[in-house]
């Protein structure tokens, strides 16, 4: 364990010494964040989990036919999967399932509620940061087609040349005759996305601030979450929302994580300073297809709603 909040605490110093301030992504997901996350899923602002089932539900029966039998399915960031169940029915006689999440607690609540839907199928959980590089657990099954799971636009979270290093190490794991399902949102007007990150209800700024509680949690730390607005600003140079947590005064936070040989770490932030949480790229067709290709991925088919809005892709290798 030592070795990981060593890594943690490596990482975090990085992105708060750097220019702009940051922190990982992952901090938003410890059990409460997961369940933050969830609850954004069902606001009316946030139109990405609605209107990805809603092609998910129109595609997933010739994303079936494209398979074949016996697939073994990974997904990353299975959530609480409703959208893993769809793809599940309409895979025919699916060998393996592998859910691969940060949060263990959630992740192994779904592991067991797979098994008990399947009881003839392999049900191998995996809590594990996917955004690095990854080996698939063994399987005792034969299996047909390694179907990559990756819906939700995550993908989008990952600045371009990791998204690409990341889509790689994904082939790589799976073999040359793998195939992925790929969710990615699609570039739209100002006030639908910015309106999707920063709902009336304050779920978002709850998640964002979530991370500074699970940071103080795992690393000893003693920000104040109540003492960051949260921001979320559409970048269209960058064609991406930009996720801020902003300091309402001067102040000074300190991380000290029970570490051999290890001194506390201080950061003093002005009032009005940020910290970049997350980055959400949105896509064009031809970007989303320039950054496959250069993964080592095709796209064959893709589909997306009545809107526009998002899309739904198909993917093999080569």
């Amino acid at each position: 364990m030592d070795a990981r909040v060593r890594a943690l605490f490596d990482e975090v110093k990085d992105g708060l010494t750097g220019s702009p301030r940051s922190l990982p992504p992952k901090l938003f997901y410890d059990a409460r964040g997961a369940r933050l996350f969830e609850e954004i899923t069902r606001l009316p602002e946030y139109y990405p989990t609605r209107t990805e089932i809603g092609i998910l539900e129109r595609c997933l029966g010739e994303v079936g036919e494209l398979v074949g039998p016996g697939a073994r399915l990974v997904e990353f960031g299975s959530g609480s999967g409703e959208k893993t169940w769809k793809l599940l029915d309409a895979l025919e006689r699916p060998a393996t399932c592998v859910p691969i999440d940060i949060s263990a607690e959630q992740l192994f609540a779904f592991a067991d509620r797979i098994r008990a839907a399947h009881p003839e199928m392999e049900v191998i959980p995996l809590a594990a940061d996917y955004t690095r590089p990854f080996r698939l657990p063994p399987s005792i099954r034969e299996e047909g087609t390694t179907l990559f799971f990756f819906p939700g636009s995550t993908v989008g979270n990952f600045e371009p040349e990791e998204a690409r290093e990341f889509l790689a190490n994904m082939g790589q794991a799976g073999g040359p005759d793998c195939a992925l399902l790929l969710g990615a949102d699609r570039v739209k007007e100002r006030e639908v996305l910015e309106r999707a990150y920063d709902d009336a209800a304050g779920v978002t700024a709850a998640f964002n601030r979530n991370a500074l509680r699970n940071l103080n949690g795992l690393l000893g730390g003693d920000f104040d979450p109540e003492g960051f607005e949260h921001r979320a600003p559409w970048v269209p140079e960058a064609s991406r929302i930009e996720m801020r947590l902003v300091s309402r005064r001067e102040q000074v936070a300190t991380l000290a994580p029970d570490l051999p040989d290890t001194e506390p770490f201080r950061i003093r932030l002005a009032e009005g300073e940020a910290i970049v949480t997350e980055h959400s790229y949105k896509f064009t067709d031809e970007r989303i297809d320039a950054l496959c290709r250069a993964a080592g991925w095709r796209i064959v088919r893709s589909w997306t709603d009545e809107r526009d809005w998002f899309g739904v892709h198909y993917l093999v290798r080569g």
